[in-house]
């Protein structure tokens, strides 16, 4: 199936890691351009090497999230290279796991506008562009605690749960404009960050991290963690023309995990 993404401009957020990885990648393999963004430079550049080895152009950002002063100028310099950035994959770091009570005030801010607050900017940079060339997606990269919230994850399930809100309210902004805005929501993917919740949570309950995987693992109906490419392949068709009428949705990519409608 064709994609009909060919020439156009990407832009994945948190690009070098496990999930915008392979979105990265699934977006070259259309013949989509892709700028990789992450704030380690040397995983952003491992992405956009391999993106460039299949045969796709590719640039490397080196881009914290946390710096809402740089927006304008990484953009900028997507644009001068890329061209308007026709996909916008928002895919951000998580916090660390906690509970939502007794938290400083100051961790609440530092990870509102390095996974809420970053996602709004940058989006508000590039939208107007794509409503004026009647083509743009924009695709929010959220977790299953937006749905079912995951004991343990406060400040993920809050923070990440603002940006449904949001998406939605978008999506009914600037659909007369040909763009569409999704939530893909994944369920237990086989990444760096599954790994390091499994080793908290065993910390936390005195288990081996065998012994937590295996758990977890059962609780999939698929009966297995899901695979970075297979996440990637259903945002790389929310990014596609055959896509132009899906908007305002959040998009469950979790094996059947999350047990509610």
């Amino acid at each position: 199936m064709d994609l009909g993404i060919s020439g156009r401009t990407a832009l994945v957020l948190g690009g070098g890691g496990g999930l915008g990885g392979a979105i990265a990648r699934a977006l070259a393999a259309e013949g989509a351009n892709v700028a990789v963004a992450d704030i380690d430079p040397r995983a952003a550049d491992r992405t956009a090497k391999s993106v460039e080895e299949s045969g796709a152009t590719a640039m490397a950002l080196a881009w914290d999230l946390g710096q809402p002063g740089s927006v304008d100028a990484h953009i900028s310099s997507v644009e001068g290279a890329l061209g308007p950035v026709d996909i916008l994959v928002n895919n951000t770091g998580g916090p660390p796991p906690s509970a939502v009570l007794d938290q400083d005030p100051e961790l609440w801010l530092k990870h509102f506008q390095s996974m809420v607050l970053s996602v709004i900017t940058i989006t508000d940079r590039v939208a107007p562009l794509m409503r004026t060339r009647g083509w743009g997606r924009i695709i929010t990269s959220a977790s299953s605690g937006v749905i079912a919230p995951i004991p343990g994850l406060g400040l993920s399930n809050a923070l990440r749960g603002s940006l449904l809100g949001w998406s939605k309210t978008l999506a009914r902004e600037v659909a007369a404009d040909g763009v569409t805005c999704n939530v893909v929501v994944p369920g237990r993917i086989g990444t760096g960050r599954t790994q390091y919740l499994d080793r908290a949570k065993a910390e936390r309950e005195g288990r081996s991290v065998e012994q937590t995987a295996a758990e977890s693992v059962a609780s999939i109906p698929v009966g297995r963690y899901g695979e970075p490419r297979e996440y990637a392949a259903a945002v790389a068709f929310l990014a596609s023309t055959r896509a132009s009428y899906i908007t305002g949705s959040v998009i469950r990519v979790d094996g059947g995990l999350i047990a509610s409608l």
